[in-house]
């Protein structure tokens, strides 16, 4: 017995129950009562929408689900953002699709709405996959407007996103299931088809208490904008139905004869499931991110038959890379090595930070994965890049710029699972949110933060130390240990996964046994898409 490896086990088994119970009171909504009133009315919960909706032999991988996690609680909170989306299959098509939830705040936009709604239409676009949008939404949320209504990357950014979607030949299905108001009225509208459920659905730029405000016209919602006025009068909606479930069958039969596109041929071959035992990921996994492993040993745990073909093996050690298969499709890994190793020239490399000669050989690589085809998968555990004067003197900021240049610039599409830590420029190096990997997930053990907590606590002490002597003030050892736990406490909640999937900084936090799953769901969506790009990388720093 290896009490290391049992206290890894434990912790990670800790973490991915924590996630599990988490997860299912957010599926609550806005609770059981919120979810009564939904069914006092026939109308089914965004949740049972999907449900009802997607095909029940293939895997429906939810988006944002922690979107809006322990924000907005003076308003009474906005789980799982308000809205339910995702990637799932009907009639056998893969396809987006974003549900609002009327138990949370009659399904009204928050900021982290807007945004989830966003980051949905995102992936549609980048992957070419039909969405389909079951409405049943308020509107605004009223108090927020300011921070919804806008900027460029606000509400009225959803509807943008409808016209170049339709330009770019991505089918848009949408079915009205509840109130459909204001501005919100443009996304069935300029969807490419428009289902209505009779009696509940209602689309109108304004309600009839809004009507009676400003013309002083008395009109009910029915008549003023319900499914019968906008399939006879105004010609608005193209069908309607006296249920969801037949709304939903419909749109069942519109997806199964959905003409099917060129796909972008990336390779896949039946699947093999590894050789080696995927629950041990649970042991390999340092307790607090804090000590060295081997990250290969993840990596035989993740790809087919546990076979891994390294590139460059015994140069710049401190990124894995090389090629292998998750599911049968053909993959390019890049990954952050943990283990403190010997680079041939006898200098000793610290695990998880990023040296000259592993960002060159980790930038080369990526190049290769282009110039073949090859999606790619980044495994972050990584600190940052080495500093100090030898490194600086080597040009590491030069070679860490060519890394950054390649990840940019690639065309092919990026998959990233933080597995551990993303600190700094490390998390920019290693595809990042904000270098447009198609998609990406954090274990539920995973950091991200600009750097490590200890190290972060103890600068912004140094800070406000300085800056109190700077008074004439002075501070006693007592009080200056219990300002650093403060400041370390307060900075170690915002490295959580859970802080990140609520501003999705991340899509989602999976069980790192969902792994495999989710990078094959990820790349059959990636295989839609059969634009690619020339490679083109500009001023390359060699």
């Amino acid at each position: 017995m290896n009490l290391e490896l049992n206290k890894n086990e434990d912790a990670m088994q800790l973490a991915v129950s924590q996630l599990k119970h988490r997860y299912e009171k957010i599926t609550l909504g806005g609770g059981k009562k919120a979810i009564e009133k939904q069914h006092a009315k026939n109308k089914l919960t965004a949740r049972e929408r999907i449900d009802y909706l997607v095909d029940q032999d293939k895997p429906f991988t939810e988006i944002g689900s922690f979107a809006g996690y322990e924000m907005y609680e003076e308003d009474g909170g906005c789980p799982a953002g308000g809205t339910v989306g995702g990637v799932g299959y009907v009639s056998g098509r893969q396809c987006v699709i974003v549900a609002n939830d009327q138990t949370v705040k009659a399904g009204a936009w928050f900021p982290i709405t807007g945004k989830k709604n966003l980051r949905l239409q995102e992936i549609a676009m980048e992957n070419k996959l039909p969405i389909i949008y079951l409405v049943d939404s308020a509107g605004v949320y009223l108090p927020m407007q300011d921070e919804i209504f806008p900027d460029k990357e606000h509400f009225g950014r959803i509807f943008r996103n409808n016209a170049q979607m339709s330009a770019q030949g991505i089918t848009q299905i949408s079915a009205v299931m509840g109130a459909c108001v204001a501005g919100g009225a443009y996304l069935p509208v300029m969807s490419d088809e428009m289902l209505m459920v009779e009696d509940n659905g209602s689309v109108f730029l304004a309600g009839p208490y809004l009507v009676k405000a400003a013309i002083g016209e008395d009109v009910d919602a029915e008549t003023l904008g319900g499914a019968s006025m906008h399939t006879s009068i105004s010609g608005i909606a193209d069908y309607k139905f006296k249920t969801e479930q037949e709304c939903l069958d419909y749109i069942k039969s519109l997806m199964s004869k959905l003409g099917h596109n060129p796909k972008a041929g990336f390779d896949r071959i039946a699947a093999k499931e590894p050789a080696k035992n995927a629950s041990d990921i649970f042991q390999i996994v340092p307790l607090g991110n804090a000590k060295a492993y081997d990250v290969i040993e993840i990596i035989e745990r993740l790809v087919d038959d546990s076979q891994f073909e390294q590139y460059k093996e015994d140069y710049g050690k401190t990124i894995v890379c090389g090629y292998a298969r998750i599911d049968g499709w053909a993959v390019g890994i890049v990954a952050n090595q943990r283990k403190i190793i010997k680079s041939a020239k006898g200098e000793m490399q610290i695990g998880g930070v990023i040296y000259n000669d592993s960002a060159d050989k980790a930038a080369r690589f990526i190049l290769n994965c282009n110039q073949k085809k090859i999606p790619l998968i980044f495994l972050q555990d990584v600190t940052g890049f080495m500093v100090g004067s030898r490194s600086e003197h080597a040009g590491i900021i030069k070679d860490g710029a060519k890394m950054v240049n390649a990840v940019a610039n690639s065309v092919v599409p990026k998959i990233t699972i933080i597995i551990g830590n993303s600190f700094g420029a490390g998390n920019y190096a290693m595809c990042g949110k904000a270098y447009d990997p198609r998609f990406i997930y954090a274990w539920p053990n995973a950091k991200i933060a600009v750097m490590g907590g200890e190290q972060a606590a103890k600068t912004l002490l140094q800070i406000q130390v300085g800056s109190l002597k700077a008074k004439g003030e002075t501070i006693t050892a007592e009080a200056e240990n219990k300002l650093l736990n403060e400041i370390k406490g307060r900075y170690e909640k915002q490295t959580t996964p859970y802080y990140a999937a609520a501003r999705l900084w991340v899509d989602e936090i999976i069980d790192p046994l969902e792994t495999r799953s989710r990078i094959s769901e990820a790349l059959n969506a990636a295989n839609h898409n059969a634009d690619i790009p020339a490679l083109k990388t500009g001023v390359f720093q060699v």
